[in-house]
Formats: structure tokens, C-alpha cells, sequence
């Protein structure tokens, strides 16, 4: 009498064995990457934007025009995602990475917005500083972002997360020493108000590009 063994593969081994056999979907690299390129275009205008505060009101509009840009290309990932059979890592991930990604530019948008629709007459040196902050911090959004394409350069990853954890911390105290100097100065408290919620939500970008980092080190931690 014969037998025959029957092994039956975990679903996650039936995955491993499936995507050694098919190619992983590229163009999930080139979306991201997409994206990023707009999350720094869109602070790096933000910063002109404070810089040459006088002649805001059109660049504004501008940064408007590339947050909708961004929704395109974070929509076009959602879709992609649904229907491609094997993708880089696990759809959760991807979602989170893109939503997280989106909304720093969200943000900043809505920052630059509520300043034009607040009558703010000249942006405080504390914000700069928050938005320098973040413009560095998204620097490091960026180059994880092309790192992800390879596995290979996991140490890059991890080594950038760091680095935006710092800027989250350092980021941190530019907010306590903000909110502080409001207070100090007797300010009038329509305008300690606004000033509050302007700090606040820089703070919270750079808040989210944390959030991106931890989600990115997850992803590095489960396919590296």
C-alpha cells in the first residue's frame, strides 16, 4: 500500500511562493513617489509663501492647485490597490502610508488657507521656524519613500525614520515656546485664537510625518 503526503501551505507561504513567481507591481513605487514630490513642493511653497508674505493670496491658490494634484495621485493609488492582485506589501500598509502622506499636504494647505481667511498680517518667526521643521521632516518623508522600492536599503529607511522623529520632537518645543510668547506679549485674544490654531496645526504635519515613519519601520520590519 502507497501514500501520499498532502501539504497543505499556510496562506501567507502561498503568498511568498506567488510573488517569487509573479513580478511585483512597479508602478505602486512611481505613485509614491509622485506624491511625495508634491507634499515637498507644497511646503516648499508654503515657505515662500511666508517669505514674501505680501503676495500670498496667488500662491495660495497654487498651493490649493497641488493638494488637489496630490488627492489625483492618492485616489489613483487607492484604486490601483483594489484591483492589482499582488502588491508591494500588505493593502493596509499602503493605505496607511498614502493617507498619511496625503494629509501632511492637507494640511498645510488648510494652514495657508486659514491665514489668508484670518486676516493675518505677517507670519510670526515661530512659524517659520515650525515650517522649516517640517520642510525637513519631509525631506525625510521623500527619501524613505524612494527607498521603499527595494528592501535592500532598509538600514536608509530606519535611519530616516530617526531622523523624522527628531524634527517631530524638535517640533514640539517650537510649539511650547510659541504658544508661550502669545501669552507673554498681551496679545489681544481673538488673535491669541487664531495664532493658537495656526501653531497647532503645523505642529500636527509634522505630527504626521511621524506617524508616516512609525508606519514605514512596519513595513521594513514585515518584508525586510
Amino acid at each position: 500500500m502507497s501514500f501520499v503526503l498532502i501539504i497543505v501551505s499556510s496562506s501567507q507561504t502561498r503568498k511568498e511562493n506567488m510573488m517569487r513567481i509573479l513580478p511585483r507591481e512597479e508602478k505602486f513605487f512611481d505613485l509614491f513617489e509622485e506624491l511625495a514630490v508634491k507634499i515637498e513642493e507644497g511646503g516648499s511653497l508654503f515657505m515662500h509663501i511666508l517669505d514674501h508674505y505680501d503676495q500670498s493670496e496667488p500662491n495660495i491658490f497654487r498651493l490649493k492647485e497641488i493638494e488637489h494634484e496630490a488627492d489625483v495621485i492618492t485616489h489613483e493609488t487607492y484604486e490601483r490597490m483594489y484591483r492589482t492582485f499582488l502588491t508591494p506589501f500588505d493593502r493596509e500598509d499602503i493605505y496607511a502610508l498614502v493617507n498619511k502622506m496625503d494629509s501632511i499636504l492637507d494640511i498645510i494647505e488648510s494652514c495657508a488657507t486659514i491665514m489668508l481667511l484670518y486676516r493675518i498680517k505677517e507670519p510670526a518667526p515661530e512659524l517659520k521656524e515650525q515650517v522649516r521643521i517640517l520642510n525637513g521632516a519631509i525631506t525625510k518623508v521623500k527619501e524613505v519613500v524612494r527607498a521603499l522600492r527595494n528592501m535592500k536599503n532598509a538600514q536608509t529607511i530606519l535611519d530616516a525614520c530617526v531622523e523624522i522623529n527628531t524634527a517631530e520632537n524638535e517640533g514640539d518645543v517650537v510649539l511650547r515656546i510659541a504658544i508661550s510668547r502669545l501669552f507673554e506679549n498681551g496679545m489681544d485674544v481673538v488673535e491669541i485664537i487664531k495664532w493658537k490654531e495656526i501653531f497647532e496645526q503645523i505642529e500636527h504635519a509634522i505630527d504626521v510625518c511621524e506617524d508616516f515613519s512609525n508606519i514605514a519601520e512596519g513595513i521594513v520590519l514585515k518584508n525586510a
